[in-house]
């Protein structure tokens, strides 16, 4: 009330745990019918709700079910009808995969348009009348189609990618890889990357690429000719990503995993996934497994060896948040709460670094402004005290992410050839030649 200062809350959002206001919000007010479309996660799965902007009652759920709204792409105040991406609406695909769909404001009318099995991406005619869908799975190159709006009816397909080239020279594609989380029931999906010159007959150590920031969902849905798992594969490696319980774009009980629980990171699905994966593949070396990450990765990374030591054997960690105390406030505090509590001292890395028993390879930029670098100056301390062997760079005049540098690239290649390739680090066993061309490394019989 500009009268006397007197707030009301027109809608009211709460939560046991935490509301995803950074990576799930949309409201849009209906001036001219006095309503407002709002988006919440109120029954268990992220959705859109339509209220009377004067009274602050709910209307009606506009969308519903056991999948998510990604985001809202247009609203059509004429028709009365949103345009949205939606996961997990299709039976039976990737609940990653993004997938255009309309429905009515009352919820009537719910039309998917582009149910490929495959991730959509659309660009819209000027007038709508008509789109283009461009959709591609990892192991499927983009497929371009043109459809109406109206019905969604294809018109004519435009262009299909021709990668037969790509084959040619022996390239790839990482292999989609699902299986069952901690609880039995929960598919976990992820990929899997092999050598160019894989030998099914042959061992080969695992190394994870992981990031479990709770904002999103991390593992690639869409084709790519190059990857830089890949590249780390092609040192002789099987090279694995997957998105744990903890990180987005599920049920809200999936996400929920993370509140007050940083350090879950979702290892207790990923070591069964990385299990489930070399049940199938033999050829995958669970003696020796690595793990790399930047920034929450880099925080998870550091867990994951620390937590897990009969599991993860070698560990590099790039410009992570190691302490979430001390972190950025706005990030830290969505999944762990306010007042700083016990869960903060007990998702720190720094307390628990004592434990380290692998080989671990820290990074870190002079110059980062995302995450303080004295984040991994308070785990170097806490290492030197517990009087631990780890290695560290701290690059002059870089920012956040080390590893992504050619220089830190290379570095971190060469600590997972030396410490994954031979037992004993200090020394190059006789059966392989560590080479470096261009800081690309191979190993040699």
């Amino acid at each position: 009330d500009a009268r006397n200062g007197e707030v009301n809350p027109i809608v009211n959002e709460e939560s046991k745990t935490f509301i995803d206001y950074s990576g799930k919000f949309f409201s849009e007010y209906l001036d001219d019918t006095g309503e407002i479309i709002w988006m919440s996660e109120r029954d268990g799965w992220n959705h859109l709700y339509l209220y009377d902007a004067k009274t602050g009652a709910a209307k009606n759920q506009i969308t519903k079910g056991e999948w998510v709204v990604h985001n809202v792409d247009f609203v059509d105040r004429t028709n009365r009808q949103i345009w949205f991406q939606a996961g997990g609406i299709v039976p039976g695909q990737d609940p990653y995969f993004i997938q255009i769909c309309r429905v009515n404001f009352d919820g009537s009318g719910l039309k998917v348009f582009s149910d490929s099995d495959g991730t959509h991406t659309v660009q819209f005619s000027p007038d709508r009348r008509f789109f283009i869908d461009t959709w591609s799975r990892v192991d499927l190159p983009p497929v371009n189609e043109l459809r109406r709006s109206d019905d969604g009816k294809l018109v004519c397909k435009l262009e299909e990618a021709d990668a037969s080239e790509l084959y040619a020279t022996g390239w790839k594609p990482p292999e989609p890889f699902v299986a069952k989380g901690r609880d039995g029931v929960t598919d976990i999906y992820g990929v899997i990357w092999r050598p160019k010159n894989f030998d099914l007959d042959k061992k080969y150590p695992v190394i994870e690429n992981i990031y479990a920031g709770p904002q999103d969902s991390f593992v690639p849905k869409t084709f790519a000719a190059h990857y830089t798992q890949q590249e780390l594969s092609d040192d002789g490696f099987i090279v694995v990503q997957m998105d744990g319980m903890g990180t987005a774009n599920r049920s809200k009980k999936f996400h929920d995993v993370c509140w007050k629980n940083l350090k879950d990171a979702g290892f207790p699905d990923r070591v069964l996934w990385i299990k489930a994966a070399a049940a199938k593949y033999p050829c995958m070396d669970l003696t020796r497994v690595g793990i790399y990450g930047t920034s929450a990765g880099g925080q998870d990374a550091l867990r994951g060896i620390l937590d897990y030591p009969n599991f993860y054997k070698v560990c590099v960690a790039d410009s992570g948040c190691y302490d979430n105390r001390m972190d950025k406030i706005w990030w830290n505090e969505q999944w762990m709460g306010w007042p700083v509590d016990d869960s903060y001292v007990r998702s720190s890395c720094v307390v628990d670094v004592h434990k380290l028993q692998g080989k671990l390879f820290l990074m870190v930029g002079e110059m980062d402004q995302n995450v303080d670098p004295s984040s991994t100056m308070q785990v170097v301390n806490a290492l030197i005290k517990a009087d631990k062997d780890f290695d560290l760079l701290d690059m002059p005049g870089a920012g956040h992410g080390v590893a992504r540098t050619p220089y830190g690239w290379r570095r971190l290649q060469e600590f997972f050839v030396q410490n994954l390739f031979v037992p004993d680090a200090g020394k190059l066993d006789s059966h392989n030649v560590l080479s470096a061309r261009s800081g690309k490394f191979s190993i040699q019989p």
